[in-house]
C-alpha cells in the first residue's frame, strides 16, 4: 500500500503562510504559469475524474493529448483507523485507496512519457483535492514534467481549448478547505461511531452534517404524530348565466367566513338558499406582472426535479452529471449543460449574448431592452455560473432523439428556465366575481394571461396557474340561477413530512451543507436505515429516532443547526485564506473530545433495549421468537440463535378477510413495498397502505397511514365500507401494478 504525504518543506511553508487575501505575488505567479501554454507541447497528459468526461474531452483535443480518468479520489484517509494526528495540527495521513494502486501506477507511467500534465478534475473543493493528491503522487515519481491545473465550467470545444491554452496552479486554500472538512468529519465520525457501537448497536455511525438533517426530519415527525386532524366542510355550487355554466365557492355566510364542522351545517345552508334569486354584486380586476425566475442553482434544480419530475436528489444529480460530462449527438459528443454544483445565479457574458441573440431571433417582441439581472444570496460562494445549457440553440426538440427520457426531461427544465430568465415578464389579469345568494356570498376567480412573455418557452415547467384558467363574463347586477350544490368533507392537514425537495430547501436556508452535499446527505440517511421513503416523504425509523434522541441529549452542539452552519462559514473562510484550518478544528475538537470521553464513562448501555419478547414460537425449534431491529427494520428471530437461524417478517395487523398476519412485502421489478396476508396465495388480500398500531374505533379493522395530494398524510380505516377518516375517491385494496413478490 503506497503512502503519500506532503513534504516537510510544504508543511513548513503552509505553517508560516499568512492569513489574508491571495497575495499579488501569487497572482503574478499564476499569470506566469498561464503563459506556459500546453499548446506548445507534443505529448500532454490530461487527467479528469470520470471516463465519460474523458471520452468527451478526447474528441475536442488533437492526437497530442492523452486523456485519463482518475475515477474520483485515488488517495484518501484509510477506512480502518482515524489517521489524524491530533497532537500535530491535525495532520491527516493519506494512503492510496485500496484497489486504486494499479490505476495510480498507470497515471504515473503515462506522466513519465508526457511533456506536460494537466490536472482537469472538477472545479470545486473535492476536485481541487484530487488534483493536489495527483500532483504530489506524480511529482514523487516524475520530477521534471511540468504539472498544471486547468478548470472549466462547461465541457465544450471552446471552453476546453481555452483552459488548455491558459493553465494555472492548484488553489491550496481550496485544498485546505477540503482537508479541513474531511478532518472535521473524520473526527466526529470516528469518535461518535464507536460510542454508538458500545452503547446502542454494532455497525452504527454518526456524521456531522447528516445528523443535523436527521434531527430536522425527526422533529418534523413528532409534529406530524402529535397533530390531530379535524373535520370541516366546504360548499360549492353551479350557477347558470344564459348558456354559461360556472362553479363558485361559498366564501361568506352571514358576513363571516364559513366555519362548517359537520355535514348537517352545510345541509342547513343549502336548505336556506336553494332556489332563491342570486345577483352579481361585485367584480374586481387585478393586473399582475410575473417576472421569470433566475437560472437554476443546485438546490433549486433538485427541488424542481423532485416536484415536477418526481426525481430524488440523487437521481437528479446523476442525470445532471451525464448531461454535463457529455452525450453522443450523432457524429459528435457534447457536454449539454454547465457544471451542476453551484449556488450562483450568475451567467457569463458570452452565454448572455447568445441567449439574447436567440430570443431576438425567435421571440423578438419578448426581448428586454436590457439583460435581466438576478441578485445573489448572502451566503453564495459564486465559484461557478448558474446551471444552464452550453448551447442555447440545442433546444429540447433538437436533442430529444439523442437523450434518454430522464435526460431529456431534466435538460428541458434547465433549458426552459435559462431561456425564460432573459425574456420579458408575463402579464396576467385576475377577475374575481362575487355573487349574493341570500345571506351567503359565493366567489369565482379566474386568471387570463394578457402578455405571455417568458411563458412562451415554458412547456414542461408550465403550471396550471401559468396556463391560466377561465372565468365567466358577467357584470354587476346580473342575475344568475343556482343549479347544483357540491358539499365536500375535508380534514385539516398537519405539517407535511420532509421530501427530498423540502429538506434540501431547509438545509440551504439554514446554511447547512453545500451544493455538492445535499444529495449525499439524504443518501447516507437512507443507506443507514435512519430514514425511509414513504410516498416520496422522508420518515425516520425507530433506529433513526433513537440515534437522534441520544445525540440531541448528549451532544446538542453537534446536531445544532446554527452551529453546523457556522462551521460551514468557517470552511468558506479557510477557502478564502481568512482562517487557518488547524485553528478551526482545534477550537471544535478539544471540548468535543472531552464530552465524548465523559459520556463514554457515564452513559448506560442501550444494547438490546430495542429487542422485544413475543408470545410467538419458532416453527422450526419451538423456542420463543424475539422482535429485533436489523439493518432494514424490525424482524422476528429465534431466541435459539445461533443454533437456530430462523427469521420471519413482523406481523403488522390481522387480515380482515381470514385473520392471518399482514406483513410487509415487495413487488417484483422496482421493489415497491406493499402489505399483504402471509397466507397468500390462499388469501390474496393486499393493500398499498401501511398498517399502524391502532384499530378503528368504529368497526375494529386496522388503521392505515394514507396519503393523497389533496389531504396529505392522514390516518384512515382499511375497511372501505367504514367512513372513519376516509378521503373521497380512495382505492380499494388490490394488487399493485408490478404484481406480487417472488
Amino acid at each position: 500500500m503506497t503512502r503519500e504525504t506532503g513534504t516537510a518543506m510544504e508543511k513548513k511553508k503552509n505553517s508560516k503562510k499568512p492569513v489574508g487575501r491571495k497575495s499579488k505575488g501569487k497572482a503574478l505567479k499564476k499569470k506566469a504559469l498561464q503563459d506556459d501554454t500546453a499548446l506548445k507541447y507534443k505529448k500532454v497528459l490530461v487527467i479528469v475524474e470520470s471516463p465519460a468526461k474523458a471520452k468527451t474531452i478526447e474528441k475536442y483535443l488533437g492526437s497530442s493529448y492523452t486523456v485519463k480518468a482518475s475515477m474520483g479520489h485515488l488517495i484518501d484517509l484509510p477506512k480502518s483507523r482515524m489517521a489524524i494526528d491530533v497532537d500535530h495540527d491535525f495532520e491527516p495521513e493519506y494512503i492510496t485507496i485500496r484497489g486504486r494502486a494499479k490505476l495510480l501506477n498507470e497515471i504515473q507511467g503515462d506522466a513519465k512519457k508526457a511533456d506536460m500534465v494537466l490536472l482537469a478534475s472538477d472545479n470545486d473543493r473535492e476536485g481541487e483535492a484530487i488534483a493536489w493528491h495527483l500532483q504530489n503522487a506524480i511529482t514523487a515519481k516524475v520530477n521534471k514534467v511540468p504539472i498544471r491545473r486547468i478548470s472549466f465550467n462547461e465541457i465544450t470545444p471552446a471552453a476546453i481549448k481555452d483552459a488548455v491554452a491558459r493553465p494555472g496552479i492548484i488553489d491550496e486554500a481550496k485544498v485546505n478547505a477540503q482537508k479541513a472538512r474531511r478532518v472535521l468529519d473524520r473526527l466526529v465520525g470516528y469518535n461518535l461511531s464507536p460510542l454508538l457501537w458500545e452503547k446502542v448497536k454494532n455497525g452504527l455511525s454518526a456524521g456531522r452534517v447528516q445528523s443535523v438533517a436527521l434531527r430536522l426530519i425527526c422533529e418534523r415527525e413528532k409534529e406530524v404524530e402529535s397533530f390531530i386532524p379535524e373535520e370541516y366542510w366546504t360548499l360549492e355550487a353551479d350557477f347558470k348565466a344564459g348558456r354559461t355554466t360556472f362553479t363558485a365557492q361559498l366564501i361568506s355566510w352571514k358576513g363571516a367566513k364559513p366555519d362548517l364542522k359537520k355535514e348537517a351545517e352545510v345541509r342547513a345552508i343549502i336548505d336556506l338558499i336553494a332556489g332563491i334569486e342570486c345577483v352579481v354584486i361585485d367584480i374586481r380586476e387585478t393586473d399582475k406582472t410575473v417576472r421569470p425566475k433566475p437560472p437554476f442553482t443546485t438546490s433549486q434544480l433538485q427541488q424542481t426535479a423532485a416536484n415536477r419530475l418526481g426525481f430524488t436528489s440523487k437521481k437528479a444529480m446523476q442525470v445532471a452529471q451525464q448531461l454535463y460530462e457529455g452525450v453522443n449527438m450523432g457524429s459528435s459528443r457534447v457536454g449539454l449543460i454547465t457544471y451542476m454544483r453551484t449556488d450562483s445565479v450568475r451567467i457569463s457574458q458570452v452565454a448572455l449574448d447568445e441567449v439574447r441573440a436567440w430570443i431576438g431571433k425567435n421571440y423578438p417582441s419578448d426581448l428586454p431592452e436590457k439583460p435581466m439581472v438576478y441578485a445573489a444570496g448572502k451566503k453564495v460562494q459564486d465559484a461557478h455560473e448558474a446551471i444552464r445549457p452550453t448551447y442555447i440553440n440545442y433546444t429540447p426538440d433538437k436533442v430529444k432523439d439523442h437523450l434518454t427520457r430522464d435526460q431529456l426531461r431534466l435538460y428541458t427544465i434547465i433549458w426552459e428556465r435559462f431561456a425564460a430568465s432573459q425574456m420579458n415578464p408575463a402579464k396576467t389579469k385576475t377577475v374575481s366575481t362575487d355573487i349574493r345568494a341570500g345571506e351567503g356570498l359565493f366567489r369565482i376567480s379566474g386568471t387570463k394571461i394578457i402578455e405571455k412573455g417568458f411563458y412562451k418557452v415554458m412547456k414542461l415547467l408550465a403550471s396550471k396557474e401559468e396556463k391560466g384558467n377561465p372565468y365567466p363574463v358577467l357584470k354587476i347586477g346580473d342575475t344568475v340561477i343556482m343549479d347544483k350544490f357540491y358539499p365536500e368533507q375535508h380534514f385539516t392537514q398537519g405539517p407535511p413530512r420532509y421530501t427530498d425537495a423540502s429538506i434540501v430547501k431547509t438545509l440551504e436556508e439554514k446554511g447547512i451543507g453545500r451544493p455538492s452535499t445535499y444529495a449525499p446527505i439524504i443518501s447516507v440517511l437512507l443507506d443507514r436505515y435512519y430514514v425511509t421513503r414513504s410516498n416520496k416523504q422522508l420518515v425516520p425509523t425507530v433506529l433513526g429516532r433513537l440515534i437522534c434522541d441520544m445525540l440531541v441529549e448528549y451532544f446538542p452542539q453537534v446536531v445544532n443547526s446554527a452551529f453546523t452552519a457556522a462551521m460551514e462559514s468557517k470552511l468558506d473562510a479557510v477557502e478564502e485564506s481568512l482562517l487557518r484550518w488547524p485553528d478551526m478544528i482545534r477550537e471544535f475538537y478539544n471540548p468535543f473530545k472531552d464530552r465524548v470521553d465523559e459520556i463514554g464513562k457515564t452513559l448506560e448501555s442501550f444494547k438490546g433495549s430495542l429487542d422485544e419478547a413475543t408470545d410467538l414460537t419458532c416453527e422450526k425449534c419451538g423456542k420463543p421468537l424475539v422482535k429485533k431491529l436489523g439493518r432494514y427494520g424490525f424482524f422476528l428471530a429465534c431466541s435459539g440463535f445461533p443454533e437456530c437461524r430462523n427469521t420471519k417478517s413482523v406481523p403488522l395487523a390481522a387480515c380482515p378477510r381470514c385473520g392471518g398476519d399482514i406483513i410487509a412485502r415487495k413487488t417484483r421489478g422496482r421493489g415497491k413495498e406493499f402489505y399483504g396476508c402471509a397466507n397468500y396465495p390462499a388469501c390474496d388480500f393486499i393493500t398499498r397502505f401501511k398498517p399502524i398500531n391502532q384499530n378503528c374505533p368504529k368497526c375494529g379493522h386496522f388503521m392505515v397511514e394514507k396519503y393523497d395530494k389533496k389531504n396529505g398524510s392522514h390516518k384512515g380505516c382499511i375497511n372501505t365500507e367504514c367512513d372513519y377518516l376516509h378521503s373521497s375517491g380512495e382505492e380499494e385494496a388490490g394488487v399493485p401494478d408490478e404484481g406480487h413478490e417472488e
